[in-house]
C-alpha cells in the first residue's frame, strides 16, 4: 500500500504501508538504536512524534510482553527502511507489524532513511504528515505546515497516569503501595511526565517501595504520604509547556531529596529559575557520549529528547552542572548545592540502550540515606 511522508519544509518521501491504511501528524524525528525498537515505541517521551530508525533492518526478532516500557505504544507513525515480516528469536510472541495494529500505529517502510535522517539532521526536526488516504503532495505539504507542532503543548496529560498505582519487583500493582506490607526501605513518590517502566524496576530493585501518581498532584499531597524521596520521570514534549509541574516541583525543594531524568530534568531546571529551549534534532539513540564532570568519566548513554536547559540561565551560585554531551556540549546533568537535588537528561535506565549510567540510582538511594 503506497504511502507519501510530507513534510512542513515541503520534502517528499514515498514508502510503503506494513500496517494497512492511515494518516498520521507529528513531528519527524531519527532514533540511531541498533536495537530496541519495542522499548522505543513503548516510550511515551515519543507522544506527538513520528519516528524514523536509522539501522535499515527492523523487526527481526519480533516483540515480546517483557520489553514494554509502558502500557501501550506513544508515537504517532514509525518509519523504517526494511520490515522483516518472519521474526526470529526464543523470546517473540508476536510481530512488530501485528504490535503496531494492536494499538492502531501507522507503519511504512521503504523509505530511503538515511536521506530522511540527514534531511533532519541539516534542516532540523519539523512537523510533518504520512498518508495512505491522501497521495496528493500539494495537500499532504499543505496539512503538514498546519498541523500543531510540539513547542506549548502540554503532552504530559496524554502520557500520565488517571491515577496513583504502586510497583513490586516488575509488576505494577493497583492503589496505594506505602500502606502495603510490601519489603522496602525506602518510600519513593515517582511523579509521572510519561514513566518508563525500567526506572520503577531499578528503584524496586534497590529497596525501594515505588508509589507513582499522575503529574498533577499537589505537593501538599505528596509531602503528606511523607516519602524518602521524590522521582521525576521522563516524558514528552515541552516543558515550558506543561501546566503546574514547575510550580509543584519548586515546592518540593529542599523538603524531600529529588532524583530527576529527561522531562524530570528539564521541569527541575525550571524550577530553579532557569529556560529550556528547543534542539535542532534532539539527542534520540543508545551510543549518546556524555561526561560526568564529577568524576571525568565518560558513559555511554541511552537518550531521548528534543529540549534542553540553557546552561546560561541558572544561577551558578546555587546549581552546579555535573553531565555535559559531547558532541554538542549541552547540559546532561546538574545538581543544587543547596538542597538534596540532581538530575540528568538522559536515561540512566537504559531499556534500551547501555547501563553505564545505571549508578545514578545508588547515588539517589545514598542521597535518601543521608
Amino acid at each position: 500500500m503506497k504511502a507519501l511522508l510530507a513534510l512542513e519544509d515541503g520534502t517528499v518521501f514515498e514508502g510503503q504501508s506494513f500496517t494497512g491504511p492511515g494518516e498520521v501528524f507529528g513531528e519527524f524525528v531519527f532514533n540511531t538504536g541498533m536495537s530496541g525498537y519495542q522499548e522505543v515505541l513503548t516510550d511515551p517521551s515519543y507522544k506527538g512524534q513520528i519516528i524514523t530508525m536509522t539501522y535499515p533492518l527492523i523487526g527481526n526478532y519480533g516483540v515480546n510482553d517483557e520489553d514494554m516500557e509502558s502500557f501501550q505504544i506513544h508515537p504517532e507513525g514509525f518509519i523504517i527502511k526494511e520490515y522483516n515480516a518472519i521474526p526470529s528469536n526464543f523470546r517473540s510472541t508476536g510481530t512488530l507489524a501485528d504490535f503496531l495494529i494492536k494499538y492502531g500505529i501507522l507503519g511504512i517502510e521503504g523509505v530511503d532513511t538515511r536521506a530522511l535522517t540527514r534531511h533532519i539532521r541539516v534542516a532540523g526536526a519539523m512537523k510533518g504528515v504520512i498518508s495512505t488516504i491522501d497521495l496528493n503532495r500539494d495537500s499532504l505539504i499543505t496539512k503538514a505546515k498546519s498541523s500543531p507542532g510540539l513547542l506549548g503543548r502540554d503532552l504530559v496529560k496524554e502520557v500520565t497516569c488517571d491515577t496513583p498505582y504502586g510497583w513490586a519487583g516488575n509488576t505494577a500493582i493497583t492503589g496505594d503501595n506505602f500502606s502495603t506490607a510490601a519489603p522496602g526501605n525506602y518510600k519513593v513518590v515517582v511523579i509521572d511526565y510519561g514513566l518508563k517502566f525500567n526506572q520503577a524496576r531499578l528503584l524496586a530493585e534497590r529497596g525501594c517501595r515505588v508509589q507513582i501518581v499522575p503529574a498533577g498532584t499537589s505537593a501538599q499531597t505528596i509531602l503528606a504520604m511523607n516519602p524518602d524521596g521524590i522521582f521525576l520521570s521522563n516524558g514528552p514534549g515541552d516543558p515550558a509547556g506543561v501546566a503546574g509541574v514547575v510550580e509543584t516541583v519548586r515546592e518540593l525543594l529542599g523538603k524531600k531529596p529529588i532524583f530527576g531524568i529527561c522531562l524530570g530534568h528539564q521541569i527541575l531546571g525550571l524550577a530553579y529559575g532557569g529556560s529550556t529551549y528547543k534542539l535542532k534534532f534532539g539527542h534520540r539513540g543508545a551510543n549518546q557520549p556524555v561526561k560526568d564532570l564529577t568524576t571525568g568519566k565518560i558513559e555511554i548513554t541511552s537518550q531521548n529528547h528534543g529540549f534542553c536547559v540553557d546552561i546560561d540561565s541558572l544561577d551558578k551560585d546555587h546549581v552546579e552542572v555535573t553531565h555535559v554531551n559531547l558532541n554538542d556540549k549541552s547540559v546532561e546533568g546538574m545538581r543544587h548545592k543547596l538542597h538534596p537535588a540532581f538530575s540528568v537528561q538522559y536515561h540512566p535506565e537504559n531499556a534500551p540502550g547501555p547501563h553505564d549510567s545505571v549508578y545514578l540510582f545508588d547515588r539517589f538511594i545514598e542521597m535518601m540515606n543521608k
